[in-house]
């Protein structure tokens, strides 16, 4: 009688510790601008526990259209937002301090495609002769497929206002723009590119911005100022969590991908492979959460170049690297 007694005292004492552990939970909501595979790693942090391990609550939110993952964070909706350094330098020319404490996505995570029925450049022709004249589909004005589509246009001496027809678009409606012949270029991400291949409806991206621009912040993780300065421990357990994540997607492909179709439940298996085989080819995610220095000088000449930042923002006003850091001590 006293051994079942002693059991069952001390399986009340676990589940009352389980559920005093899970009450204690922080809730933690991280905005995303799509939900998209480049983001795996982020992904991987979730599905694999490393958040819960550090008491955090995760929800992935998305939050579409231009700046709209910024705001949530500004507003309090939201704790993080996963998209360029950028944005925190906008926000800084308002008033605002935000800063990238990790990264995730270390390339320009879009190619540019053309329409099935739309010839690709011929060997020998410039981009800007091959780009003139031409409708490009491309994200909302202020995110940074946006900005990129606005960088390539700038470098090659081609006015977005008269020289093509830019239509800023969420990414279902670039995929609509091809598909019913309203666009003849379309700037997109991984799984859309593949998924597109797969229906017919584009070729092989005729230019790798991964491969074209090497390592660019294209998307950190950012959180308010206030958050850093009022709760340190929680934003140094949200690093630990998404270098965890980043380190598991690079050392296991194979379980990544598994995650992946968690996340993208409808997408064709070979897609899906096809996918990660190109990610992974094309170095698109950060090996252990560092921002480098000349990965924002790459980030800021494209908004510069595309005339979004107006002014110089150095490295340190609108990034963090002080957890990032001390977990590598």
């Amino acid at each position: 009688m006293k051994m079942l007694l002693k059991s069952t005292f001390a399986a009340v004492a676990l589940v009352t510790s389980f559920l005093s552990g899970a009450a204690s939970a922080e809730e933690m909501v991280i905005a995303e601008p799509v939900h998209s595979l480049g983001y795996l790693p982020m992904y991987a942090a979730v599905h694999n526990g490393y958040f819960a391990e550090e008491g955090i609550e995760p929800t992935i939110m998305t939050s579409e259209g231009g700046g709209a993952h910024t705001n949530a964070v500004l507003t309090k909706q939201a704790f993080a937002f996963i998209g360029g350094p950028e944005h925190n330098a906008f926000a800084k020319a308002k008033g605002a301090e935000l800063r990238a404490v990790v990264n995730v996505v270390n390339r320009g995570n879009v190619y540019l495609v053309a329409r099935a029925d739309v010839p690709e450049p011929a060997e020998g022709e410039s981009m800007s002769d091959y780009l003139k004249g031409k409708t490009i589909a491309t994200g909302a004005y202020g995110g940074t497929p946006n900005s990129i589509t606005r960088y390539i246009l700038a470098s090659n001496d081609l006015d977005p206002q008269s020289d093509v027809v830019l239509r800023e678009l969420a990414t279902a409606g670039i995929m609509a723009a091809l598909k019913t012949k309203q666009a003849d270029i379309g700037v997109l991400s991984e799984p859309m590119v593949t998924a597109g291949i797969e229906e017919g409806l584009w070729k092989e991206p005729f230019y790798n911005v991964p491969k074209e621009l090497g390592p660019y912040t294209y998307s950190t993780l950012n959180i308010r100022q206030e958050s850093i300065e009022n709760d340190p421990e929680l934003v140094e357990g949200f690093v630990r969590a998404i270098s965890r994540g980043l380190q598991f997607t690079h050392d296991n492909p194979e379980e990544a991908a598994e995650i992946a179709a968690l996340e993208f439940p409808t997408m064709d298996p070979a897609a899906l492979k096809s996918t990660l085989d190109r990610a992974f080819a094309d170095d698109l995610w950060s090996a252990d959460g560092d921002i480098q220095p000349e990965a924002w000088e790459t980030g800021k000449a494209v908004v510069m170049g595309a005339d979004i930042l107006k002014q110089d923002v150095p490295y340190d006003d609108i990034i963090d690297m002080s957890f990032w850091e001390k977990l590598q001590d």
